[in-house]
Formats: structure tokens, C-alpha cells, sequence
């Protein structure tokens, strides 16, 4: 017998007569005097040769249940298909696997491989039972699993959306691609993360394409993930190393959030961050008072940490706080509005582009300080110091009496009661 598992066994039917009885044997390419019946031959009143030929076979020692492998069809005949399956005897598939796999075996022809998983490795009639069906769903995962491994790249029809991600159909496999593993590209950048306006954007994406790959499969729950992040990462480091700390780069707002805004760039899609403090030389709190996503604007890129890009609006604007130096001085009384309250104390607007800070060491509690300040409103304030470089300006309220002067005048007070 071929010791190489994928080498056709080549089998013959040797048929002899003698007085007593007709009498069948079996061997690889005989050449025993006789008559050679072909495999596919038939004898009437006895079993088709075919099964006394794949019976004489037996090497499945070598195999065990769930083994999956892989074999040559001889035949289709009443509900059975017979495969040969080399050193490793020969393959039946009946009953219920020959059911299942209905659709299957259908356009099998003799001479194709097929894949199989052992069922038995000696059934009754000394086969060894096959299921193809089941076979197909292992071949599956363990062609899934190796894809995962190397890292391979496909291209696969988007089918739904929810509100986690996409669902996608790969190899018969439904799998899951999260909204989280999505890349810069297509990842739906929604202000507040509003679930619903998530899936919105997600669901413009069902009937297109997308390539990705595998992060992560379960067999057993039937769990196929998805990822498409870092798969354009080498071309986009690639068109990043074109810039430099410095560059002017014209883009679109692709999404505002409470720390700031991203801005893509460059036909690849580059995206960088403006952060909250980059958006403009003002006090700004509130960016999506400033910037909308679909905004086209114009950004200098201050910095570069691998594939993170920050990028800057103010730094195209001239800077006010170069010219106060000669505006503002320490000790001046100068007028501003109250514009906000934080736990530090109340920022205050000097001029459209310059705001001070009244600090709540100004007033003693938080509860003092808007106690005696409101948003909106217009007070006369002390300049206790005035740094440009620091972009700062520390104030004082006029007609105010501070903390460290009330402890003071009470102290006095107290001798003042001691001595009448």
C-alpha cells in the first residue's frame, strides 16, 4: 500500500473458479491468473464489489473520531458515497450524514477531494463513517482560525448595523465588527455619543464593502470578531512622515468632543486632535460653541507622538497676550465681566481676547465668591499681577475686604473687647 496518503490506490478485483466454488480476492494492482473485474463492476447475488474492495482496507488505526481529513470519492450509489481515503482505509458517508450533506455530495464526481470528519473509525460494516457536513464546518473554523493567525486581509460584505458595530458574512461564518475596532475612516465621530445617531451613521455603511481582519473566533459560542483597525497603518506612517511639526494643513471637523475636536486631513484620511486649549487664544469652554463637525478649517500641526497628531487653530492667529504687557499693569483698576465660575475662582473678560483670573483665595469659600459675583456682570477689579508669557493675569475685587484683612480687623476687634 502507498505510504503517501494522497497517492491513488489503485485496486482490482481478482475472480478465480474452481470445482467447488467461485471465490473473490483482493490486492493492489494483481496480476494473479484470472479474470480482473474493474472496481465499478457488479456480480449478481453478491455485494458490489466495490464494498468487499473498501473493506479490505483498513489502516484507521491511525485515526480517531473527530479527526478531520481529507479523501478521493470513488462513488455515489444508493445513498452512500464511498471515499478512499489512502493508508487510512476507506471512508463511508450513509444515513443521516449522507442527508445532511445532500447539497454537497450532489456535485461530487468521482476523483475530487473532499474533506471529512471521522465519525466512527469501524462501523458495523467496516468503514470508516464520514461526516462531510460536519467536516465543512471544521475545515471552516480551522481556515478561519489560521487566517486569524497570519493576519490575512479580506474583503467582506457589510450585511447590518446596531447600535455596537457591524455585522458582517464571512466563509458562511456571520461575525461581529465592534464600533470601537472601526478605523479613523469610518469610525462615526457623534457629538455626546448619542447611541442612536451612532447607528444612523453605522447603517449608511450595510450593502458596501470593508477589509478587514480577524481579531478574535469561538468555534463552540460560534464567535467570529472582527477588526479593521491598524490595517492602513503602514501606508498612513508612511504619507505621515511627509509632515513636520510646523506644517499648515487644511481638513474638515470630523467630530467635537468636551476635550476638544478631530480634524481629518490628507486623502488617506489623517486625523489629527485640536485640543480644547489649541482652539482659539480665549478662554473656551465649551468647543461646540466654536466648532461643528462638517467645519472646514485650517490647523497647524504642533506635534507628532507616533500616529497621534495635535494640531492647533490659534497658533494661525495672532497672539493678544504679546501686546499686554503694555496695556495692563500691576495695581491698575480695570473693568471686566464675570464669565466664569470653576473651584479656582471666577475668570473674568478684560477685552474680547484677554481674560483674568479673580482667585477664590479672593473671597474666602466658593459659596462667597457667587455670593457676591454673577455670570454676566461688571465689576471693578484690582491687578494684583500681570505674567504675558504665562498668559495670565491674576485680580482682585474692588470694594472688597479679603480674608487674611477680616481675620486682622476681628483680632483687633477681640484685643479692643479685652481692654474695656
Amino acid at each position: 500500500m502507498p505510504n503517501n496518503l494522497n497517492s491513488p490506490i489503485v485496486c482490482s478485483i481478482m475472480i478465480t473458479n474452481n470445482n467447488e466454488e467461485n471465490r473473490e480476492e483482493t490486492g493492489i494492482e494483481s496480476q494473479a491468473q484470472g479474470r480482473v473485474a474493474p472496481v465499478s463492476g457488479v456480480l449478481s447475488k453478491k455485494p458490489h464489489p466495490m464494498e468487499a474492495l473498501l473493506k479490505a482496507f483498513s489502516g484507521n488505526v491511525f485515526l480517531k473520531p473527530n479527526d478531520i481529513i481529507e479523501g478521493t470519492v470513488l462513488e455515489k450509489r444508493g445513498g452512500r458515497l464511498f471515499i478512499d481515503l489512502g493508508c487510512s482505509g476507506a471512508g463511508i458517508v450513509y444515513g443521516k450524514e449522507y442527508m445532511a450533506a445532500a447539497e454537497i455530495i450532489k456535485n461530487l464526481n468521482s476523483g475530487d477531494r473532499v474533506s471529512a470528519k471521522v465519525v466512527d473509525i469501524d462501523n458495523d460494516e467496516g468503514y470508516v463513517e464520514l461526516s462531510l457536513q460536519e467536516a465543512g464546518k471544521e475545515k471552516r473554523w480551522v481556515d478561519l482560525r489560521k487566517m486569524m493567525q497570519e493576519g490575512t486581509l479580506v474583503d467582506v460584505p457589510i450585511k447590518k448595523a446596531n447600535t455596537g458595530g457591524l455585522i458582517l458574512e464571512f466563509s458562511g461564518v456571520e461575525g461581529f465588527l465592534p464600533a470601537s475596532q472601526l478605523s479613523f475612516k469610518h469610525y462615526p465621530r457623534v457629538e455626546g455619543g448619542d447611541k442612536e445617531r451612532i447607528f444612523q451613521e453605522l447603517q449608511k455603511m450595510v450593502g458596501t464593502s470593508m477589509r478587514v481582519k480577524i481579531l478574535d473566533l469561538n468555534p463552540e459560542e460560534n464567535k467570529l470578531i472582527f477588526t479593521e483597525k491598524g490595517l492602513d497603518m503602514e501606508e498612513m506612517r508612511k504619507t505621515l512622515a511627509n509632515y513636520t511639526v510646523g506644517d499648515t494643513v487644511e481638513g474638515e471637523i470630523t467630530g467635537v468632543v468636551d476635550f476638544g475636536a478631530f480634524m481629518k486631513f490628507n486623502d488617506i484620511g489623517l486625523e489629527g486632535l485640536i485640543h480644547l486649549s489649541e482652539i482659539d487664544w480665549t478662554l473656551v469652554s465649551n468647543p461646540r460653541e466654536i466648532l461643528k463637525v462638517g467645519d472646514k478649517v485650517t490647523a497647524k500641526i504642533i506635534d507628532i507622538q507616533g500616529d497621534k497628531i495635535s494640531l492647533s487653530l490659534k497658533q494661525l492667529k495672532n497672539d493678544p497676550w504679546l501686546n499686554v504687557a503694555g496695556t495692563y499693569h500691576k495695581d491698575d483698576v480695570v473693568k471686566g465681566k464675570v464669565t466664569k465660575f470653576n473651584p479656582f475662582g471666577a475668570f473674568v473678560e478684560l477685552d474680547p481676547d484677554i481674560q483674568g483670573l479673580a482667585h477664590i483665595s479672593e473671597f474666602g469659600t466658593e459659596q462667597k465668591m457667587r455670593e457676591m459675583l454673577t455670570i454676566g456682570t461688571t465689576h471693578e477689579f484690582t491687578i494684583l499681577l500681570v505674567d504675558p508669557k504665562e498668559h495670565r493675569i491674576s485680580l482682585g475685587l474692588m470694594n472688597t475686604v479679603r480674608p487674611e484683612k477680616v481675620k486682622k480687623q476681628d483680632a483687633e476687634e477681640k484685643k479692643i473687647e479685652e481692654v474695656e
